[in-house]
């Protein structure tokens, strides 16, 4: 079963420790991609997940400069945030690890998603909806996210990234058809 991405009602949301103190979260827009997914073979899946870097918010427009610029995501030579799931491997009821691909400013690295399918529920508008919730952390600074500043208590962000995506998909007419 072949599930799109449903941007407008899908969200993704990346969070770090700032002075190693508090947290400070940020989203992204415009997330899109293909699940193809069937709940009855779910080793079977695979996920192509894709976010544009330039979309990132954190509520404070000189911080979301700052994180499109090169220190960070260099979102003009590097639109696009991709993952690529390699392997699916269920976990208990509802849960699965979902193991990937994933490419920051041109750089790729394996990584592990731990996700929960939320259910697949009749659309009025779009036959069916399933949703999935789905959380990994990082060492950002494996991809070249490496800027940073010394403080007395530390660093001033951590580099230690974790990321929660809300995903809602909607079944593609052509495997309603089938």
């Amino acid at each position: 079963m072949q599930w799109q991405i449903d941007t407008s009602h899908s969200s993704v949301t990346a969070a770090v420790k700032h002075m190693m103190l508090t947290t400070v979260r940020g989203g992204f827009s415009g997330t899109s991609g293909v699940i193809d997914f069937d709940p009855a073979k779910p080793e079977a899946g695979r996920v192509e997940l894709r976010i544009a870097a330039a979309s990132v918010n954190t509520g404070d427009q000189k911080r979301d400069g700052h994180l499109r610029s090169a220190d960070f995501l260099d979102a003009d030579n590097h639109p696009e945030i991709v993952f690529v799931s390699t392997k699916v491997t269920p976990k208990g009821k509802d849960e699965l690890v979902v193991d990937g691909d994933l490419t920051i400013r041109g750089t790729t690295k394996p990584v592990s998603v731990n996700v929960e399918l939320l259910g697949i529920a009749a659309d009025p508008r779009a036959g069916q909806r399933a949703g999935f919730d789905a959380k990994l952390s990082f060492d950002r600074t494996q991809w070249g996210l490496t800027w940073n500043m010394p403080i007395p208590s530390g660093v001033l962000v951590s580099e230690k990234v974790t990321i929660e995506a809300n995903i809602a998909a909607t079944l593609m007419a052509e495997a309603v058809a089938a």
